[in-house]
């Protein structure tokens, strides 16, 4: 989605300026003559919420998902109170304690009271407030039902927080077993190899002859030891130039490629991305957003590049005029179960409900997974780690063992 600067004329002939996000510049101009504004000056500032894409800059970073989700769920509560929405931001922004927010939310504020929308004003800091929330919000707007709006944006943002928190939780555990085997691989190969290589020589005498393993596992050492700087280098490199790569269009594509090769993983992704996208097209549906633009903002929250292009892919077919369980349908990556509970949604006119419950099944699928996922791996970097420690010492005690025979005898 493509973010808009403007300047316009209010009802009083007032300048007013502002960004919105909108599919083309034309839709861009229908949004602002909805606001009541004549504009005089429509330009495209760039895409807004997909990873990868250019995003503009807001006062001065990212916010906690946990701060977000709070202020949504007491916007909500204090517009359904009846409290004008301008008092409600001041409010909020003067209890918030991170000071970002506090300064977006004043900006905010400012625009509201100088007649812009809520969601043209949450526009302006997309770091913050993602394409979805702001359609959502303008939709809410539109249809007089923010209040349930912002409901539904704090429920999908807390479920979304949810699901990341247990994926993190079930790969903290062997990512630590993963970080202590390397650290003891190396504290082994750089200060304990060396001694006993040193004393297996000195007991061998220089002529000794040391099983292979024992020679290769000295000369890792050595290289350890001699060359740390290379190792050093590597060990700071290689991610950057990974996490630089990742983000250029082409690198994505192939990385996003890739996870979904990998059996377990791919998995994971899926049924992952499966419930944001049930779930996010659920709410911006229900909030009233076309067919097509809930596709376009659901497809760039989904974090796949490889799912991102399918549901682009079936959003073109919607366009020329069939129905969205059609392409999905035909889909490698979502399952038929998807396509056929849209379907019956599509023929009753219930889309938005029959996607909540796909991505409640979805969200227990997730469950299930993530927990099947730590199982597995944890035995297997258990296993890494007692193979790693035991090539070092079969390469240390082998020799030992050698000389004491060859002194018994």
């Amino acid at each position: 989605m493509a973010s808009f600067s403007y300047t316009a004329r209010n009802p009083q002939e007032q300048i007013v300026k502002g960004i919105v996000s909108a599919v083309s510049r034309e839709a861009a101009m229908q949004t602002i003559l909805k606001q009541g504004l004549k504009p005089v000056l429509v330009k495209e500032e760039g895409m807004v919420g997909a990873a990868g894409k250019k995003k503009l800059l807001a006062f001065g970073g990212k916010v906690k998902s946990h701060d977000l989700v709070i202020f949504t769920r007491q916007l909500s509560t204090m517009v359904s109170a009846g409290v004008p929405i301008v008092g409600a931001l001041s409010t909020l922004r003067d209890q918030s304690e991170n000071k970002k927010f506090k300064d977006q939310l004043n900006a905010v504020v400012k625009d509201v009271e100088s007649g812009l929308g809520l969601g043209d004003s949450l526009a302006k800091h997309p770091t913050t407030f993602s394409a979805i929330y702001v359609n959502m919000v303008k939709a809410g707007e539109t249809g007089g039902i923010l209040d349930d709006i912002l409901k539904k944006l704090a429920t999908q943002q807390e479920k979304d927080a949810s699901i990341k928190a247990k994926v993190k939780s079930a790969t903290t555990y062997p990512l630590v077993l993963f970080a202590i085997t390397i650290i003891a691989f190396f504290v082994l190969t750089i200060f304990v190899v060396p001694k006993i290589g040193d004393l297996v020589t000195n007991l061998g005498g220089p002529n000794a002859k040391l099983p292979p393993q024992t020679v290769a596992m000295m000369a890792v050492s050595k290289f350890m030891r001699t060359k740390w700087y290379v190792i050093a280098a590597v060990f700071v490199a290689v991610p950057i130039a990974i996490n630089k790569w990742r983000k250029t269009p082409n690198g994505r594509k192939k990385y996003d490629a890739i996870l979904l090769k990998i059996p377990v993983i791919k998995i994971v992704i899926t049924k992952v991305a499966i419930a944001r996208f049930a779930r996010i097209f659920a709410s911006l549906m229900g909030a009233g957003v076309s067919v097509l633009e809930a596709l376009e903002v659901t497809a760039q929250a989904l974090g796949n590049a490889e799912i991102e292009k399918e549901l682009m892919n079936a959003a073109k077919e919607v366009k020329g005029g069939k129905q969205l369980s059609q392409p999905l349908s035909q889909s490698k990556l979502f399952p038929p179960i998807v396509s056929q509970m849209l379907k019956v949604g599509e023929e009753t006119g219930q889309t938005d409900t029959i996607l909540v419950k796909v991505a409640d099944f979805y969200e227990e699928e997730v469950d299930t997974v993530v927990n099947s996922l730590s199982s597995i791996l944890e035995p297997i970097m258990i296993c890494v780690m007692g193979a790693m420690v035991g090539l070092i010492a079969a390469s240390v005690l082998g020799p030992i063992t050698s000389l004491n025979q060859s002194i018994g005898s």
